[in-house]
This record gives C-alpha cells, structure tokens and sequence, in this order.
C-alpha cells in the first residue's frame, strides 16, 4: 500500500490523497485493529449476550406496524417504571449499546486516545447512567450498518444509538425511542464533480451506499439513471463495491476513484467532508426528512419508555441542554443553525 501522500492510480485515473486526521483508510485499519481489544464482536457469545431482551414478561409494544402506520415518530409516553428488560440490564450491570465506531462526530474511535466519542456516544453514556447510576457502565459492540436490526433480533445488544432512522417498515422489526435527531439524505461528490444534487446529473454515474440504508431506498424508488447496485447484490458474491456494510466504506471509495458520488443522510456526509475537503455536499437541503430513533428489540416497551424519559431530560435545558452541549462539541461545526432537538411525539393507544 502506498503513503498516504503518495498519488495512487485506479480506473477512474489518479486517486485523491486521504485527508484528515490521518487519512479515512488510516481510521478505518485502525479502527478494524483495535475493535477486539476494546468492543466485543457481534458473533461474541455469552451468558450476558445469550439473555433476551425482552420475555413473556416484556409487554408488547403499541408503535404502528408498517401496514398501519401513519406516524412512525410517535412513541410509547416517557416513563421511569422497570419491566423485564430493565431488570436483566440491572442484574447484568452493563448495558450493552449497538454502535458505530467510524462515524466521523457520532460514533468513532478517537485515534489518539482510542475511545470511542461522537454524538451517538453521549446519548449511550446517558442511558447507561440513568439506568445503571454510571455513564460507563456500558458495553459498546460495533455493528455495520446492515446488522443493526440483526443484532437487536438475536439479542445481541439492548439499544442500537446508530444514526437510525426512524420509518415504517422498520416498525415491524424493532421498536423505536422518539427522535433524537433530524436528518435528511443528501449527495456528496467531489468539488469539481459535474453532479449538483438528487437530479438527473446523477445519470450514468457511479452511487455508494450502505446495505440496509435508506439511502438505498430511495434510490431504489428514484435514481435518476445512476449505477448503485452490484453485479450480484444481495447474494454470496456480492463484492461489495457499491453497496457496502458499513457508511464510511463509500467515502474510501469515494477517495480512490471507484465511484463518482454517495448518497447518506446529510448528518453523516456533514462528517465525512470535515474528513476530506476535496468533497462536498451537494444541492441546497436534503432531499428528504428523516429522524433518528434508539432502537430497541420489538416488545421492549419499558426499555423504549425509559428512554424516552432519559431524552425528555437530554432535551431540557434550553441552550445548556446535555442534548446542545453534545451538538456544540460534535455536530455545530459540520452541520450548523441547529437551535433545538427535535420536538418528541408520543402515542395515545
């Protein structure tokens, strides 16, 4: 492999130098190689993993189903009361919190001093400590982007805080918190790229996204003549090239010439430029709203009830909320004007 300031050549001719802090590639290795000393691996196996997350004790949850559902964002009202899955959290003395570790600003392994911060961090640390007394009484597993659902089915994990969006469909696989966060899909390109936005400048060209994104989605309802599936998506042979387990894969293709644009929530791309000022995002606003949720195990009401308390206190403060603090330190730069967190909907039935 060559320097990081040293050209490199593909086949879409010569490759941009990384950027950053290092260079995304350098965080991505670093980040692969130290995930074993200090986050438990998905496929870990144990008598804290092999609990449920919820059990015959744990009421159903009265979010909407996909084929009802009008109002993905409401949720179950804030609560302080226990249930099943606050007391395995209790008895085992850890939450165990599903996240990102190479999400520039919201969940990332700080290269110099290996702990894991961002946006997505503080509201873990949060919930860990309303829950447990101590913000760090948690157990961090990395997950991508296309397991995050997985991980919450096989009980896996107790929360997911991964830039989650909230929808429809989703609700009939996990259960939701409130939103937490306002986002939006949006392109990002390099500066002198010829696209302008989700428009038909996109046409014929090469688009990286996340398996399991809703980025996919859209652009699977709408691609403007772009290329963004794989040969063989879906199956065993799938090489992975424009549709990637993990977001910050399409920015390191997005850097050697193997596509020419990504499309991600904006919250995301706002971190991956702050990595490389060659890219941009492109067009004016995203082209959709969007919100993240935390994410919990279908059924897990008393979990999903304490953490909307948890976010009614995150919220409250006004400008010296924990929940501005957390966006002054990770978010204000990238993605700025933001006054307030989204306002919480809650469910009547």
């Amino acid at each position: 492999m060559t320097g990081k300031d040293e050209p490199r050549t593909g086949p879409a001719g010569p490759l941009r130098r990384l950027r950053g802090w290092g260079g995304v590639t350098a965080m991505a290795v670093a980040c692969a190689l130290t995930a074993a000393l200090t986050l438990l691996p998905l496929s870990h196996s144990g008598a804290a993993f092999g609990e449920g997350v919820s059990g015959p004790g744990a009421a159903r949850a009265v979010q909407a189903r996909a084929d009802d559902c009008t109002d993905p964002d409401a949720s179950l009202p804030p609560s302080v009361s226990g249930g099943a899955t606050i007391d395995r959290i209790k008895a085992r003395g850890k939450l165990i919190a599903g996240v990102d570790q190479n999400s520039f600003q919201w969940g990332y392994r700080n290269p110099e001093s290996g702990d894991l911060e961002g946006f997505d961090i503080d509201l873990v640390r949060a919930i860990a400590k309303d829950i447990l007394g101590d913000p760090d009484d948690v157990i961090f597993r990395a997950i991508p982007t296309n397991q995050r659902i997985a991980a919450l089915e096989n009980d896996k994990v107790d929360v997911v805080v991964r830039t989650m969006t909230i929808n429809c469909a989703r609700l009939d696989q996990v259960s939701f918190s409130t939103a937490y966060f306002q986002a939006g899909q949006q392109v990002l390109a390099p500066k002198d790229s010829t696209i302008t936005g989700y428009n038909s400048s996109l046409a014929r060209k090469r688009v990286c996204t996340a398996e399991g994104s809703t980025a996919y989605e859209a652009l699977e309802k709408q691609s403007f003549g772009s290329v963004f599936k794989d040969k063989d998506d879906g199956t065993d042979a799938d090489k992975d090239l424009l549709t990637v387990p993990n977001q910050l894969d399409c920015l390191v293709r997005l850097q050697m010439g193997e596509v020419d644009a990504i499309v991600t929530d904006n919250a995301l791309a706002a971190g991956q430029a702050a990595q490389d000022p060659a890219v941009e995002l492109k067009g004016d606003k995203p082209f959709t709203t969007e919100y993240y949720g935390v994410a919990t195990k279908k059924g897990a009401d008393d979990l999903v009830a304490r953490v909307n308390q948890v976010l009614v206190d995150y919220r409250a403060g006004g400008k010296n909320s924990p929940w501005m603090r957390s966006y002054r330190n990770w978010l204000q730069d990238g993605l700025p004007g933001i006054t307030a967190p989204p306002v919480p909907k809650y469910r009547s039935n």
